[in-house]
């Protein structure tokens, strides 16, 4: 018998939130095998999500991201890190 096949993602309609403790709350879905089986809440301390921010820019800042999201769309933080990237 195989392993479930689970797959977690955002709840699309739910923002990025901060609540009362400081923490940053981002919502999921977690799915097995393609059904719904549950919500969850990805729950973040500032510094936690800082180290996610920089790491989610740098993974986004290749060939590929260039391609997708042009420079002019890319939020502020991104904007001129694959040209410096290339120097």
């Amino acid at each position: 018998m195989s392993a479930p096949r689970m797959q977690v993602s955002r709840v699309p309609s739910k923002p990025v939130r901060r609540e009362e403790d400081g923490t940053l709350t981002i919502d999921l879905w977690l799915r097995r095998d393609g059904a719904f089986e549950t919500d969850l809440a990805l729950r973040l301390t500032s510094a936690e999500a800082e180290i996610l921010h920089a790491q989610l820019c740098y993974a986004l800042d290749d060939e590929t991201a260039a391609l997708i999201t042009p420079e002019s769309k890319r939020p502020d933080c991104r904007k001129g890190v694959l040209a410096t990237r290339r120097n």
